[in-house]
């Protein structure tokens, strides 16, 4: 009996126990559950959607952080980095808001690219991002181009217009450029930058049709002073046709041996022209240029090379041009010459010792740019016997051109060139005379592409320099 009396107090403890640790386990979670929070209101933005950047505070869940069921979408490493990202794609936007019983405001966002999705900290203010982003300024206004008409699309089908630049709202689009042709002129209306990148678009409407409109990246913007554009997708040209052997001529680049250096490809903006039509002179090119132009146009010789053919052989070359055929032109390969300035030794046969840029008044005297043209020729052949030499052009018996060195202090007295005397600690100055006889000896044997040494007289003068330079001097830059 007493062995059953034992018995029953010990399953009776035994129970009593189990019971405690469920009454335990029970009261532990209903704390659990009470200590999370509960979404007491959702509301969507609307209007009142904002293009936003995260913080980096704060990570991003698939429900407000604080909610059962909360996962993670980004960590707080990974919204730091796109906190610091230098591109659009990686702004967002905020569409939706929640509020928790705790009193804690969470925003629905979703980055530009869609990659990111879910909600974000923001704060204990309705309306207020005070925490895990901040309202952002996804552009900036730029400056309009002084000429806004005349554009082309580069390639209407790889150049396309946007609702808005790229990234810079949620799903901003490409617009249906349905119809549009590379002949289609538009007009620029606005600019605006993109604030992470920096880069420029413009907002352009085509002229045919209005339904047409967009932004469109602008590369460096159109500049009035340049003589080439950076436009982007933009040009001031219409684009040219694909050539086929109904549009095109094919010019062959011959050397001096013969041999083909290169090939251009001229197209016309004529549409009713078939293989082996004789090319017309008033054909011309989406650069309004002729055949003949084309040719000459030294942007189309292959790169070190120039022109040679004669006016007569070329003629011949175009008279007989056909579409869908090909015609030869003669280059040579250019070299440009630099020129250095030196000292007359006396002798009248060597350059002497070279004068520095630095030791001109002036810095490097200045020449016409037409002159400074005909230092590039052909490699082969010498600047004084087969070349116009800086003899034509710096000066000659009958055209002195004199340069003044800097201002130089006397190391002791002398007398200048006139007989006035330059006391020690003086200040005087050396005139530079062009010596033609000299320079023309000294470069008989150096041909394009090799340094031209011109050779100056020198001669001393009592007093500070005055700038001199040569008469209709445009250029130093030879």
């Amino acid at each position: 009996m007493q062995s059953q009396l034992a018995k029953s107090l010990y399953l009776g403890l035994a129970a009593l126990s189990l019971g405690a640790v469920a009454t335990v386990a029970t009261t532990t979670t209903s704390a659990d559950a009470a200590s999370k929070a509960k979404i007491v209101s959702k509301s969507a933005l609307g209007k009142d959607s904002k293009n936003v950047e995260v913080t980096g505070t704060n990570a991003i869940y698939t429900k407000p952080g604080t909610v059962r069921g909360a996962k993670l979408v980004a960590s707080k490493k990974t919204v730091k980095k796109l906190a610091n990202s230098n591109h659009s794609k990686d702004y967002f936007r905020a569409y939706h808001m929640a509020v928790t019983n705790k009193g804690t405001v969470y925003y629905k966002i979703v980055s530009m690219n869609g990659k990111y999705r879910g909600y974000i900290y923001g704060g204990k203010v309705k309306g207020t991002m005070s925490a895990g982003i901040k309202e952002a300024k996804t552009v900036k206004e730029a400056t309009m181009p002084s000429r806004t008409a005349g554009f082309h699309i580069k390639n209407v089908k790889k150049n396309t217009l946007w609702t808005a630049p790229q990234h810079t709202t949620y799903k901003a689009h490409k617009v249906n450029m349905y119809g549009t042709t590379k002949e289609d002129t538009f007009t620029v209306s606005k600019a605006e930058t993109k604030t992470k990148e920096g880069s420029l678009y413009y907002y352009v409407t085509s002229d045919k049709n209005s339904d047409v409109s967009g932004w469109i990246f602008a590369g460096k913007g159109y500049n009035a002073s340049a003589t080439t554009q950076d436009l982007g997708g933009l040009s001031m040209t219409m684009a040219e046709a694909e050539a086929t052997e109904n549009n095109s001529v094919t010019v062959n680049y011959l050397a001096a041996n013969g041999n083909s250096v290169g090939k251009s490809t001229f197209i016309t903006t004529l549409t009713d022209t078939k293989k082996n039509d004789k090319v017309a002179g008033t054909s011309k090119n989406v650069k309004n240029q002729t055949l003949s132009d084309f040719i000459k146009d030294a942007t189309n010789t292959p790169a070190g090379y120039a022109l040679s053919s004669t006016d007569a052989e070329m003629a011949t070359a175009v008279g007989s041009a056909v579409y869908g055929g090909t015609v030869s032109v003669k280059v040579y390969a250019a070299a440009t010459s630099k020129i250095a300035f030196y000292l007359a030794s006396g002798n009248g046969i060597d350059a002497g010792t070279e004068i520095k840029d630095s030791d001109f008044v002036n810095g490097r005297p200045a020449i016409d740019k037409n002159d400074a043209a005909k230092l590039t020729g052909d490699a082969s052949k010498n600047v004084v016997s087969d070349g116009e030499t800086v003899t034509d052009f710096f000066g000659n018996t009958d055209k002195k051109i004199v340069f003044n060195s800097k201002t130089l202090t006397a190391t002791e007295a002398f007398k200048d060139g006139s007989g006035k005397e330059v006391a020690k600690g003086g200040q005087y100055h050396k005139v530079y005379t062009y010596d033609a006889t000299t320079t023309k000896a000294v470069n008989a044997n150096v041909k394009f592409g090799e340094t031209i040494r011109v050779v100056l007289k020198a001669a001393n003068v009592e007093g500070p320099a005055a700038g001199v330079n040569a008469g209709n001097s445009t250029t130093n830059n030879y």
